[in-house]
């Protein structure tokens, strides 16, 4: 949108100019939101196992206050006491799961392992250039028409509906919600974006 924004033949900027912009932007927003991603699932996981190591260290040095603890977590989550004693007493023979539950009961905290960070980032980066693509696909096939910027709307707009389509459904939420969201806020980038490259074409 923001090499949209800067013009095209109309206003004296060629469209392999737009092109290559447009390109080189997306490019990099893709390397930084991966190289993002990847650090966020890293710091994650470095997380993780520092609020672990230290689960396993208050249940050796205090296994009556954790038991106490866990009891009252069972009872929370609808036990009677005796069911939540008895609970817990199988939790206390495997020291690690018993921490991984006070992880997940105590601290709200989710193991990361399913989510490789490498994966991740590298699917991050593939969908940001998939969905970046679409609104420079009419440069690259019209080439220098009057009407661009007018199919690179359209095509946008199709971008955005297809990943709002695809969020709802992996989320599983209304099709008003998910797509509703995306159209919006996408669009709202595009327009600051178009307004950014008009105001530095002049």
């Amino acid at each position: 949108a923001g090499a949209t924004g800067g013009g095209t033949m109309e206003t004296g900027i060629p469209v392999v100019v737009v092109l290559l912009f447009g390109g080189a932007n997306l490019f990099a927003d893709a390397v930084s939101m991966a190289l993002g991603n990847y650090m966020s699932v890293r710091a994650d996981h470095d997380l993780y196992r520092s609020e672990l190591h230290k689960e396993a260290s208050e249940i050796k040095k205090n296994p009556s206050m954790e038991f106490e603890e866990t009891v009252s977590i069972f009872i929370d989550q609808g036990f009677t006491k005796d069911q939540a004693t008895q609970l817990t007493s199988i939790y206390q023979q495997n020291k690690k799961g018993w921490a991984e539950f006070m992880m997940t009961n105590e601290l709200r905290m989710e193991h990361p392992d399913n989510t490789n960070p490498l994966f991740t980032s590298i699917a991050t980066c593939l969908s940001f250039i998939v969905f970046g693509t679409v609104p420079l696909i009419p440069y690259i096939v019209v080439g220098s028409d009057g009407s661009l910027f007018i199919w690179s709307v359209a095509a946008t707009a199709i971008a955005l509906f297809l990943l709002g389509t695809l969020r709802m459904r992996i989320t599983k939420t209304s099709a008003v919600r998910s797509v509703g969201e995306i159209v919006l806020l996408g669009s709202v980038a595009a327009v600051i974006a178009y307004i950014v490259g008009t105001f530095f074409s002049t």
